[in-house]
């Protein structure tokens, strides 16, 4: 019986309130408020979020004082008789409970369930619940997770009756049999119809079954019967091992393509319904992630149970971090002191009886940045000696003693593929050549934690991800993370850490989702579904490769649709086994042809037609059509800019090499600062000047330089025009740096350009834009393997990212031409040679990297439009390795080529 719902509530400033658990108690007066929620989302108090630091001061095992305590009271009736079993899904941080008067004890683990046997005590009518829960606990020193502070009953609080306490199923697969045991407290029988099986709690038996994986999920159902209770079984039949350094179910190796999943809702915070968890799983299935990381502590049951049921493979992880004691010089940290090993193995026990049962979950984690400690072991003997049947993973004690995993969080690309080869250094504090570095060395890689979500980005997915494919030694790596911690404002926009006022206080770094946090999904996850698409097609040739990245499944359950231009067609699927190739001759071609890999059926997580993968043939761009020449006929130079191309006003285009930073332009503190270089030398505040203005034969020759205020430093520039017919002009731009643009590093860093190209003001009439090359979303140079090239068309103020923070955005890479029009206005046309980058929008970069939300953008009286040589990449430096060189820009001697036209 669900007791959620309505529940009588007071706030006290103190953990000291007065009493209030007597049955007669009267609550009158007492406020109403939801449970499952936090009290901070309903009007009481407030979210804190401080990323790594403790809200409290350092002083284990005390908390301060001023510690806000909730007071809950429900009534209710129990008709049922015979036992009862009252359970709390989850509390944060701490509940003391009364239940008729009568106190039944405290419990801490906010993410983790705990009960109380209320047989002799719950009545048939009349019934008064009361729980205080405290904001602070000694708990809370386990719960350093990098995520709001969020206090309160915030799951389910049910009242079961029955008699089975407990039940472990064991369902193991080999060599297309099942062999299945069921332990069960009390003993009963078990049924599942489909396998004509019924035996006994406790008894073996094997039969031919489908095994269970996260790409063909498949559950047999069935109850167990005892004691006159019937409990629904699911089970899903599969064998997990690590054999000569890889990580295999059901004998064959897995890769991970995975995210970490924070549970979050803008409204509710951690208290989320089954709607929100399922939208959750089938966003992850249709954008190609088959695996999902618990960050950081064990979540609501039944999205474990949805996983099953859909497929997701599952690193199951501990409500244990103990990340700020960091700043303590990791002096007192929990694990490794005794007085906190009763609390660390409770924890454990109660994550690992609680999710036992679910096929889907594949690995145990004992937790996340808890640093090192003689308890870890006794956590590992623990799940040993409780469930063998599932390999351990801890990340950050880098002996890897207790741990079947090496694992670490965030390494370049290089670093990467030297630890694929298992060459990679050996880490500080193990000796080289030691038991302990010859065992890492062996074990297979988990990476847990890479391609930091955080704004716009992440860069180099695709690169990650060939390096995770091109060795043995991975199964599979997490990106950090699935969805942004933002929280509903007041006035409809969403709050970050920084909107809160405390001190210490993590900022926006709670906004580093792949999901916004109203679960729309940003360019980043379309990247991330494009970079581990479980089909790879390639074209060349007249023929179509296909190579099956999938683990177990073939690619009989997809169609192969291919369309060139207004012409499609269906192909005959070959089969593919898993982890296999084949290829077929294509029956049409074109200048630009794209095969998609599609469901052929509907599948639990979306419908038949869905795309799953698809590839390009994209022919040689041929060169722009030559324009006749001519004299500079409706084209207007105003002081060496062009101001007009017949009747269509034009301002600039002026040299433009600032963008707004992205949020991994900035790093992390001093650490991977491009920014800290860029604003040093001045680049945000580049001025012009036109040196020279002269006429050339047919051309028109414009000579200037451009720099910063206080700097010496500069680019000079050469834009030389040349006419073309109809009004068209053609331009060929050189950019030559001068001046000492600094040896020295800034920040780390020597000095790159954020972009390099031009700006034009334009008419704010223009509305719509229509282009070909990449799209129809944004693209990057190391972030575009989800944009396809062809010819898109959308209104200019539909081609913003809304990026919580605002920040460059809405770039598009590899475009042949780009049109601008708006009703009543001439058009205006930009053309490559052989192509350019573009932004349009009605602010300026300045307005973006002066804005902190995104209602502060307010259109100007201009369209503002770059037309750039290039930009650099994204990277992932916000929390991880430096933005690789081949993505930058250097300082160096720049021509490119671009023409305009009017139509």
């Amino acid at each position: 019986m669900s007791l959620n719902g309505e529940w009588a509530f007071r706030l006290s400033p103190t953990a000291s309130g007065p009493s209030f658990w007597a049955p007669q108690f009267d609550d009158s007066g007492w406020d109403r408020l939801r449970v499952p929620s936090h009290w901070v989302l309903e009007g009481y108090d407030r979210p804190l979020y401080t990323n790594t630091a403790y809200p409290f001061p350092v002083d284990p095992p005390h908390v301060p004082v001023e510690n806000p305590t909730g007071d809950y009271r429900r009534h209710f009736d129990w008709p049922y008789g015979g036992r009862a079993v009252l359970r709390f899904q989850g509390v944060d941080s701490c509940a003391k409970v009364w239940l008729n008067g009568a106190e039944l004890g405290h419990s801490k683990g906010s993410r983790l369930p705990f009960e109380f046997d209320v047989s002799g005590l719950v009545r048939p009518a009349g019934n008064v619940l009361a729980v205080r829960v405290h904001r602070w606990s000694s708990g809370s020193y386990l719960e350093d997770q990098d995520m709001w502070w969020l206090p309160g009953i915030f799951r389910d609080v049910e009242l079961l009756g029955g008699a089975v306490d407990d039940l472990f199923v064991h369902a193991s697969y080999v060599d297309g049999l099942g062999t299945l045991r069921v332990d069960a407290d009390p003993p009963g029988i078990v049924e599942l119809p489909e396998l004509g099986v019924r035996v006994a709690t406790g008894e073996t038996l094997t039969v031919p079954v489908e095994p269970w994986s996260a790409e063909r999920p498949r559950l047999y159902r069935g109850v167990l019967a005892a004691a006159g209770e019937r409990v629904e079984l699911a089970v899903g039949f599969r064998t997990v091992s690590i054999v000569d350094g890889r990580l295999l179910v059901n004998g064959a190796p897995v890769l991970f393509r995975g995210v970490n999943r924070h549970e979050h809702d803008p409204d509710r915070g951690r208290a989320l319904d089954l709607d929100t968890m399922r939208r959750d799983v089938v966003l992850m299935k249709r954008h190609n992630v088959n695996a999902v990381r618990t960050s950081h502590y064990p979540p609501h049951p039944d999205f474990l149970r949805l996983c099953d049921e859909y497929g997701l493979w599952v690193v199951d992880e501990c409500d244990i971090e103990t990340h700020g004691f960091v700043y303590a010089g990791w002096e007192g940290n929990p694990p490794d002191e005794p007085a906190w090993r009763d609390a660390l193995a409770d924890r454990i026990e109660r994550m690992v009886e609680r999710d036992k049962n679910h096929p889907s979950v594949v690995v145990w984690s004992l937790g996340n940045e808890s640093g090192s400690g003689a308890a870890f072991g006794e956590l590992e003997s623990w799940i040993r000696k409780r469930d063998p049947s599932r390999p351990i993973h801890y990340e950050r004690d880098r002996s890897y003693r207790h741990s079947d995993f090496a694992s670490v969080m965030y390494p370049s690309l290089e670093e990467l593929d030297a630890i694929g080869r298992r060459a990679e250094p050996t880490p500080e504090g193990v000796e080289p050549g030691s038991p302990d570095d010859v065992r890492r060395r062996g074990l297979p890689f988990l990476l847990c934690e890479y391609a930091h979500a955080m704004g716009n980005g992440p860069g180099s997915l695709v690169d990650y991800q060939r390096i995770l494919e091109a060795h043995e030694r991975f199964c599979g790596a997490f990106v950090w993370e699935w969805i942004d911690h933002g929280l509903r404002a007041p006035d409809g926009g969403l709050w970050h850490g920084g909107d809160v006022d405390h001190v210490p206080n993590g900022g926006r770094y709670c906004l580093d989702g792949l999901l916004f946090a109203d679960r729309t999904p940003s360019p980043g996850l379309l990247e991330y579904a494009k970079a581990v698409e479980p089909v790879e097609i390639t074209i060349a040739d007249g023929r179509v490769s296909l190579r099956n990245r999938y683990d177990f499944a073939d690619l009989s359950h997809l169609r192969l649709e291919w369309t060139v231009g207004d012409r499609s067609g269906w192909l005959p699927m070959p089969h593919v086994p898993a982890r296999s190739s084949a290829s077929l001759p294509l029956p049409d071609a074109g200048d630009l042809l794209t095969v998609r890999a599609v469901l052929a059926a509907d599948a639990a997580w979306a419908p038949a037609g869905h795309v799953v993968a698809w590839g390009q043939a994209v022919a040689a761009m041929p060169p722009p059509a030559a324009r006749p020449k001519g004299t500079f006929q409706g084209v207007r130079f105003d002081e060496g800019r062009l101001a007009r191309l017949g009747d269509l006003e034009i301002g600039g285009p002026v040299l433009d090499v600032w963008r707004a930073p992205v949020e991994n332009d900035r790093g992390q503190g001093f650490r991977n600062d491009l920014t800290r270089a860029w604003r040093a030398v001045g680049l945000d505040r580049m001025t012009h000047r036109v040196a020279e203005i002269r006429t050339e034969d047919d051309r028109v020759v414009v000579r200037g330089r451009s720099g910063p205020a206080g700097q010496a430093l500069g680019l000079r520039t050469e834009m030389c025009w040349e006419p073309g017919g109809d009004g068209a002009v053609a331009l060929t731009m050189t950019v030559t740096p001068e001046g000492v643009w600094t040896d020295t590093p800034i920040g780390g860093h020597t000095v790159t350009l954020p972009r390099l190209g031009l700006r034009l003001a334009l008419p704010a009439g223009l509305t719509r834009a229509r282009w070909f090359g990449r799209g129809p979303g944004e693209s990057y140079v190391d972030s575009h393997a989800a944009a396809r090239v062809g010819r898109f068309a959308a209104e200019i103020d539909a081609m913003q990212t809304p990026y919580p923070w605002p920040q460059e955005n809405g770039n598009h890479i590899e475009t042949r031409w780009l049109e601008l029009t708006g009703d009543g206005l001439p058009g205006l046309r930009v053309e490559g040679d052989p192509w350019f980058d573009f932004t349009v929008r009605r602010w300026t970069s300045e307005d973006l990297d002066r804005a902190t939300k995104p209602s502060q953008l307010v259109p100007s009286d201009r369209v503002w439009l770059n037309v750039d040589h290039g930009q650099q990449g994204l990277g992932s430096a916000s929390c991880g390795p430096p933005l690789p060189e081949r993505y930058r820009l250097p300082i160096g001697r720049y021509t490119f080529r671009v023409s305009f036209a009017r139509f």
